[in-house]
């Protein structure tokens, strides 16, 4: 079984785990309405996707 020849310190394991951050969102303007949007998805705002309306919003 493998072993490791030295303790991994405290340093190099938190090195490791620093990486771990939230991207920030990519965001769209609407086609249609103007809105920020994410993109490939159904606009929240009116419904629509690709210039069609979708979802009905009230």
């Amino acid at each position: 079984m493998a072993v490791p020849k030295r303790k991994t310190s405290k340093a190099r394991r938190n090195q490791r785990k620093a990486n771990w951050k939230l991207s920030p969102l990519n965001l769209v303007k609407c086609s249609k309405c103007g809105e920020l949007m994410m993109p490939h998805r159904v606009c929240k705002a009116c419904g629509s996707y690709a210039n069609r309306v979708v979802v009905k919003v009230d």
